[in-house]
């Protein structure tokens, strides 16, 4: 299970975390996440479901339980931690074991899952064009979705570097991430999402225009450096994150200046698209002000990860 991407869906406003495992074809899914949607319950009672259910199905000498695996996956708390996972055939016999008027309902979500890894498979282009009409969705602008779109590309490409100089996945990105957002916004990623007063949502979509662009440039400066160093390592790897940063931190700095007042908001989608509604009420009027996002967080099917 080493080549594998991790996502999150909702099912019912439920955050289903699932992993596709590139080398065995098969995606994997949280067993608490799927205890929580079918007993429409949170984490943590969830969680109390699954060790009560687990005790019982290896008393009973089911295989189900025997042969559950593991992967690490981000908790609650941001932390990758070892988590009960099976893959879509474990899932439905695991929900013949929960009763539940959900269990329906879920196994059509189960199987548009797996429907849309193979499409993505056979053309890349239908996950792009999936982010984007959920974005449209929530009502966000074309402007910022353009914006959002290519900040999935830029922060791929970045990953990739990463890969290159044999950075591990997990904590090493995540501190890597909080290097260069921390040198250009002057907050780490959890700084970042309380300031913008943010649970679980996902940063970068609660980000205004000069934000994202900002980032973009962080994460493109990175990635130039590191293709004409070639650093190796997490050590090497931070410096050249650092320095990337900078340059955001340049323009964010030259930005201010000319604008007097700050790159960095502490407006959230929320209360960006609060906003968009009181000024819709308003008489048009040109000003300089940059276009902003509405909407709410949702999953990010690309593989962007805020940390």
């Amino acid at each position: 299970m080493e080549n594998t991407k991790q996502k999150v869906k909702l099912f019912d406003e439920h955050k289903v975390r699932h992993v596709w495992d590139e080398d065995a074809e098969v995606w994997w899914f949280s067993v608490v996440d799927i205890c929580a949607v079918l007993t429409d319950s949170d984490y943590q009672t969830a969680r109390k479901y699954w060790s009560v259910l687990k005790t019982r199905l290896k008393n009973e000498g089911s295989q189900l339980a025997t042969n559950c695996s593991q992967l690490k996956m981000e908790a609650p708390d941001g932390k990758m931690r070892q988590t009960d996972v099976m893959d879509t055939e474990q899932v439905l016999r695991l929900v013949q074991s929960i009763p539940s008027r959900r269990a329906e309902p879920f196994k059509l979500w189960l199987a548009t899952v797996g429907s849309e890894r193979i499409d993505e498979t056979i053309d890349p282009e239908v996950s792009i064009d999936r982010a984007i009409q959920n974005y449209r969705r929530l009502g966000y602008s074309e402007n910022w979705i353009n914006q959002r779109i290519k900040s999935i590309e830029v922060r791929k490409a970045l990953t990739d570097e990463w890969d290159k100089a044999g950075v591990e996945q997990g904590v090493e990105y995540a501190t890597l991430t909080d290097i260069m957002s921390k040198t250009w916004s002057g907050m780490t990623t959890r700084e970042y999402r309380k300031f913008k007063d943010l649970k679980k949502e996902n940063l970068r979509d609660n980000m205004t225009n000069t934000e994202l662009v900002l980032n973009m440039l962080a994460e493109v400066a990175t990635t130039d450096i590191s293709v004409e160093r070639e650093p190796v390592g997490f050590h090497e790897s931070a410096q050249v994150a650092k320095e990337g940063a900078e340059v955001a931190k340049g323009a964010r700095k030259q930005l201010e200046k000319r604008t007097g007042k700050s790159a960095v908001s502490k407006l959230n989608a929320k209360s960006l698209g609060q906003r968009t509604i009181e000024s819709s009420n308003a008489p048009a009027q040109r000003d300089n002000k940059l276009e902003l996002p509405t909407g709410s967080s949702i999953d990010d099917s690309l593989g962007d990860d805020d940390d």
